[in-house]
């Protein structure tokens, strides 16, 4: 059988932020790798925002922030930062315009707790919690934010349409569906980095054939790995844009999808 390297989104697809990582998908993964095949995360969080349940999970090698940083062996091999000066006008225009911004890198992520609340986003204890020493508040550190990308929350009344047009100059934007588990976040990304670009380069550095990769996703920041790969599975739960991009779709993460879809494709 030939090597293949499989990418996993992380949340809705191997882990959710309340539960954790199911055992199912974590010994599937394990047998995965021992098959000889390669597993890498592939996930829109910044590096900093993978925890220890993450970390439990035997990947290669990790792309996060949607293609923005990639390591491998716990090697930092590249890492694309906003500009200091950009990142503080973005926070700047989400801020004008009714957005809250949570603005996420590879060390740190910055938000501040008087604005970045429970009612804008119920998980944020939970994130802040996973975060641990790698919390740090906007306020006090406008002008040295290093940043990978922006998950920018929606308010009522909030002007989206104009940050957006106002921050187009520097990033290209992902929608959530509304029914989505982040329905209200706006992703904000470095212009032309997306997961198949990160994916992209790991298959040039390492030299895996476009023919031999496969991803497992769920929702919409994983459509551009869904237009690149080989071979793609969406989870039970997916959104319909990457159902209809899907080579076929299996169980949600709760109901054994990880294990159920590698072997379906005879992996494990």
């Amino acid at each position: 059988m030939d090597k293949k390297a499989v990418f996993f989104d992380a949340d809705g697809t191997v882990c959710d932020i309340k539960k954790g990582v199911p055992e199912s998908a974590i010994e599937a993964i394990r047998r995965l790798v021992d098959n000889g095949h390669e597993a890498w995360l592939c996930t829109g969080r910044s590096r900093a925002f993978v925890p220890w349940y993450l970390e439990q999970i035997p990947f290669t090698g990790m792309i996060s922030a949607c293609g923005a940083t990639i390591e491998k062996d716990g090697q930092r091999l590249f890492n694309k930062e906003m500009p200091e000066e950009v990142a503080e006008r973005s926070v700047e225009i989400l801020r004008r315009y009714g957005l809250v911004p949570v603005m996420e890198g590879a060390d740190y992520m910055y938000y501040d707790m008087d604005e970045y609340t429970t009612e804008v986003n119920w998980y944020r204890d939970l994130i802040t919690e996973a975060l641990g020493d790698k919390w740090r508040p906007i306020r006090g550190n406008e002008k040295q934010m290093h940043i990978n990308k922006i998950s920018a929350k929606m308010q009522e009344g909030c002007d989206d349409v104009q940050a957006c047009r106002e921050l187009a100059e520097y990033y290209d934007v992902i929608r959530h569906e509304n029914n989505s588990f982040v329905g209200t976040t706006i992703e904000f990304v470095p212009k032309g980095y997306n997961k198949a670009v990160g994916i992209a380069a790991v298959c040039r550095i390492f030299d895996i054939p476009h023919e031999n990769t496969v991803v497992f996703g769920d929702s919409n920041n994983d459509l551009s790995m869904f237009e690149y790969a080989a071979e793609k599975v969406a989870m039970g739960n997916a959104s319909k844009s990457i159902i209809e991009l899907a080579d076929f779709v299996t169980a949600d993460m709760f109901h054994d999808g990880i294990k159920k879809g590698l072997e379906k494709l005879q992996l494990i």
